[in-house]
Order: C-alpha cells, then sequence, then structure tokens
C-alpha cells in the first residue's frame, strides 16, 4: 500500500518545512525580544526587529504565491487524495493518520471523494467487494453518524451491478465543499490575517521605537586613567 511520505508533494513539503521554520523562528525571536528589550541590548532589539520584519514578508509573499499557484495545488491535492482514496484501507495502520484526517474531512464538510462519490469506485477493497460497501464517513444516513471512518456495508443490495449512485452517500465533493467553507468564512479568515498582520506591524514598530530610546554609551567622555 501507499505510504503516507509518497502522498506528499513538492509543494507540500516546501510548505511545511517553510512553517516549521517561521515557528522556530518566531520562538527565538521572541526570547531574543524580550532580552533585548529586559537589558537594553540594541543589538538584540535590531535583531528581534529584522526577523519580524522578516516574517512579516514571508507571510505577505506566501499569501501572494499561494493564489497564483492555487489551480497547480488544487492539482497536487487532486492527485495526493486520489491516491489515498485508492489506496483507504481501515487494517492499514501505516496510513491510520491521513486516512482518520480525511474521513473527519468528509464527515465535517458532509462531503465524499474529492470530485465526487464516484472517486470511491478506484478503492481496491470496495472493488474486492462489488461496490455492496462505501466509505461510512461518507453516508448522509442518521444510522450511520456513529460510524465516522472505514467501510459500511449495504443492507440490500438492488443488484449484482451496484455502483457509487447506490450509496446512501453525500453527492458533493469535497473540492466543491471546501471551497464552499472557504468562501462562506472568507471574512473570517482575511480578519484574522489582517488581525496577525497588524500585530506584528505594531510589533516592528515598537521595537524601532524602543531601539531608538536606547543610546549608545559616549565613551570619550570616560576619564583617562
Amino acid at each position: 500500500l501507499l505510504a503516507p511520505t509518497e502522498m506528499s508533494s513538492p509543494s507540500l513539503k516546501t510548505g511545511a518545512y517553510i512553517f516549521l521554520g517561521v515557528g522556530a523562528l518566531t520562538m527565538l525571536m521572541g526570547f531574543l525580544g524580550c532580552l533585548g528589550a529586559v537589558n537594553e541590548i540594541r543589538c538584540l532589539l535590531g535583531l528581534y526587529f529584522t526577523c519580524l520584519l522578516v516574517i512579516l514578508i514571508t507571510q505577505i509573499a506566501a499569501g501572494v504565491v499561494i493564489y497564483f499557484q492555487k489551480e497547480r495545488l488544487k492539482d497536487e491535492l487532486s492527485r495526493i487524495v486520489g491516491n489515498l482514496i485508492e489506496n483507504y484501507d481501515p487494517l492499514n495502520n501505516d496510513g491510520r493518520n491521513l486516512q482518520d484526517a480525511w474521513d473527519y474531512v468528509q464527515t465535517q464538510v458532509a462531503c465524499c471523494g474529492w470530485s465526487g462519490p464516484k472517486d470511491w469506485e478506484n478503492n481496491e477493497i470496495l472493488i474486492n467487494q462489488s461496490m455492496t460497501a462505501y466509505p461510512c464517513s461518507c453516508s448522509n444516513s442518521s444510522d450511520d453518524l456513529q460510524i465516522e471512518s472505514g467501510f459500511c456495508n449495504l443492507d440490500d443490495p438492488i443488484n449484482s451491478n451496484v455502483t457509487y449512485a447506490d450509496w446512501p452517500v453525500h453527492e458533493q465533493g469535497c473540492m466543491d465543499g471546501v471551497e464552499k467553507w472557504l468562501k462562506d468564512n472568507l471574512g473570517v479568515i482575511l480578519g484574522i490575517c489582517s488581525g496577525v498582520a497588524v500585530i506584528e506591524l505594531l510589533g516592528v514598530i515598537l521595537s524601532i521605537s524602543l531601539c531608538k530610546s536606547i543610546h549608545s554609551e559616549d565613551y570619550t567622555k570616560v576619564p583617562k586613567s
């Protein structure tokens, strides 16, 4: 079966490394900022200002890249989710985290598959069961609400030629569901991003002001021995 590392893509890996780097830099930056402010060390405050400015610029650049590369990211996500669905196996502990995450998405967004429930017709286990089972996290039936992972069996298959159209599942694909969720919550997302950017900008301004208020010692006035 497909290992979790094989489901990633260069862009997603790069994004993950960027987030890890920004997180580590933020922790170091906060420590240096506190140390510089308490001890009035201008070089540390200058370093704090530089790091904070770099993070702010990086976030803006990341937003621009995501906006202009959204179609490419969508294609990569389609490939990743397609591989995940095709190799989905409730008994596979190696891919448990990714599978549980995808089940959570389908349950919360009330969707099935990436482009639609037809994507699940490529799953090896469902093919072997002649499509008489379906993913429980896709179910639109109240009887399956307590089951959020694995496969559920059809109570009474209509005929031997069962397809996804015979499953009691949501017809909406998760791609459309996620896009709808983003559009519905666009104001909240932009508000949070703007708030974080304003706080970081205030940090930049305050660090500059504090740095300027700390004057270097004038060693020319020290009496010579």
